[in-house]
């Protein structure tokens, strides 16, 4: 699949999106926003894809917005598109309107997503992928929010997701200060799940994506992933009325019987996602 603006690979059901502006640091723009949007919805909707990375080429993750669409907007006066559209809602995602609008789809794909951070991560490549469902970062990759420095604040959702991340105070550092820090640090926080060396960054990366996609059952992850995501919009009896509701309706499906059946025969499980 071709788009101008990010790479398309499915291989051993696993879906690997690749932001591909490398001379920019694959600094964002409008098309990126599209072509992205299109391919994770694709990779969402395709029953062959288990699990999705998301990366970027070259040197860096995303460096943020490109300077020339931010120069547009501040010489037209601030004219900036901040349409909040939905988005169809795939089979087996959230059907929350909080999860359906342009930067916030993420846990609405109901696939595992794992962003891959190679290297710098600013501003809007800072914020997105907190959606993903894990972070993998590199030794090498380097963070800030930048807002701040450009006459901004906190946007696309990031005063919602990261102190759920790293707490209050942390996240008021983060932001406020646009300061910039390293993957060690990040980990530390509770910001990405794992530092891994640079050369090793997407074996690894590749390899729990497999895990995912080979060792248990899609219907599983995908339910899950929706349960949690929605779990805080939820109180605890909400979120205990849906988990009965979901158990019941898992006691019927082809992935239930398979995930008996492979324990009692001792053999590689055969999930369907039914």
């Amino acid at each position: 699949m071709a788009y101008e603006t990010v790479l398309y690979d499915v291989a051993d059901h696993v879906c690997t999106v690749t932001l591909n502006r490398p001379e920019r640091l694959n600094a964002w723009t409008k098309q990126m926003h599209v072509d992205l949007k299109d391919a994770m919805h694709t990779a969402g909707a395709d029953a062959e894809v288990r699990a999705i990375i998301l990366t970027g080429a070259g040197r860096g993750f995303c460096a943020g917005a490109d300077m020339g669409g931010l120069q547009a907007i501040s010489a037209g006066g601030g004219t900036a598109d901040r349409s909040t559209a939905v988005q169809d809602t795939l089979p087996g995602g959230s059907t929350l309107a909080e999860f359906r609008m342009n930067y916030s789809y993420f846990p609405a794909i109901p696939k595992f997503i794992i962003a891959a951070i190679n290297g710098p991560a600013a501003g809007l490549g800072f914020v997105i992928p907190l959606y993903a469902d894990l972070r993998f970062a590199a030794e090498s990759a380097v963070f800030t929010t930048s807002f701040a420095q450009r006459g901004l604040i906190a946007e696309h959702g990031v005063s919602w997701l990261l102190p759920r991340l790293v707490g209050l105070p942390n996240a008021l550092d983060l932001l406020c200060s646009a300061r910039k820090f390293r993957a060690p640090e990040a980990l530390s926080l509770g910001l990405v799940n794992r530092v891994v060396a640079d050369d090793k960054l997407m074996a690894e990366t590749r390899a729990y994506a497999t895990l995912l996609a080979n060792t248990v059952s899609p219907r599983s992850v995908a339910v899950m992933k929706r349960q949690l995501w929605e779990s805080s919009f939820q109180t605890l009896g909400e979120a205990t009325t849906q988990a009965n509701h979901e158990m019941a309706l898992s006691f019927a499906t082809a992935d239930f019987k398979e995930g008996l059946a492979h324990y009692l025969e001792k053999r590689a499980a055969r999930f369907t996602g039914k």
